[in-house]
């Protein structure tokens, strides 16, 4: 059945009748979210973050020092910048850790690379000077949405390394702009839905990784087709479902803070 365009949690009371997910939940409802916060003592700032099956250790660490080429190119303020892996056993079967195999993993590159250039579209580096936060993003557990959890639990250990910084007047105005969350959705079994799990990101026909502030701009929107296509009514809906999933994301966030 092929959704037609409406609102998020609408749409799925009309199709809940017709089409069941593996693990039962609406075509709108989020896995269960969790951050348990403070779990790398060494680390200015940490959480858990866990979009169910999925857990991903994420540290923000601050150095007083920027990169050599920042200090070539007298470029003023700080850096931010990621780094993601995927443990040996957060997958079904064992994962090799890249220094075995004597180079870097691909997609790992890729999402580090996705995961500091989504932080740094909300925090001023100007605001920062002479330091460089470091993120690391250490999956413990995959079931899908490792990248989108990362994400995530990135900002809230990004926000409570800033917050000792502001404590300890190591730096005199707030750099971070905003909030920032990530979420996915796809097109399964002819339905869009939001936040899929590995059974479902794995089927899927379209996989999208949608990552938004908390003023509901977008940061980076990535979205394709396995081997199939979708029409703009598709799209529309899957970012509808992304906007009302990174709602619920942020509110966690803050609420997590307080």
């Amino acid at each position: 059945m092929k959704p037609d365009h409406t609102e998020p949690s609408l749409l799925a009371e009309q199709l809940s009748q017709v089409f069941k997910r593996p693990s039962g939940r609406k075509l709108d409802e989020m896995r269960y979210v969790s951050f348990e916060v403070n779990i790398a003592p060494h680390a200015n700032g940490s959480v858990l973050c866990s979009f169910g099956n999925t857990r991903v250790i994420c540290a923000a660490t601050v150095e007083d020092r920027v990169p050599g080429w920042m200090r070539q190119q007298k470029i003023q303020g700080g850096w931010l910048t990621a780094e993601y892996a995927m443990l040996p056993y957060s997958t079904l079967t064992r994962k090799d850790r890249p220094i075995s195999k004597g180079k870097q993993d691909g997609r790992n590159i890729e999402i580090q690379r996705l995961i500091g250039r989504s932080l740094r579209a909300v925090i001023d580096l100007k605001k920062l000077p002479d330091k460089t936060i470091w993120i690391d993003c250490d999956v413990l557990q995959a079931d899908g949405g490792t990248r989108t959890a990362s994400i995530t639990g990135s900002w809230l250990a990004m926000r409570i390394a800033v917050n000792k910084l502001l404590e300890e007047e190591k730096i005199k105005e707030d750099p971070i702009i905003d909030n920032l969350a990530a979420i996915s959705a796809g097109v399964y079994e002819n339905n869009c839905i939001l936040d899929l799990d590995y059974p479902e990101d794995r089927d899927a026909t379209v996989d999208a990784n949608v990552v938004m502030t908390g003023k509901g701009k977008f940061v980076e929107v990535q979205s394709s087709g396995e081997e199939a296509t979708y029409d703009r009514e598709e799209f529309d809906q899957l970012l509808s479902l992304s906007e009302k999933g990174i709602r619920e994301l942020i509110e966690k966030q803050n609420r997590e803070l307080k």
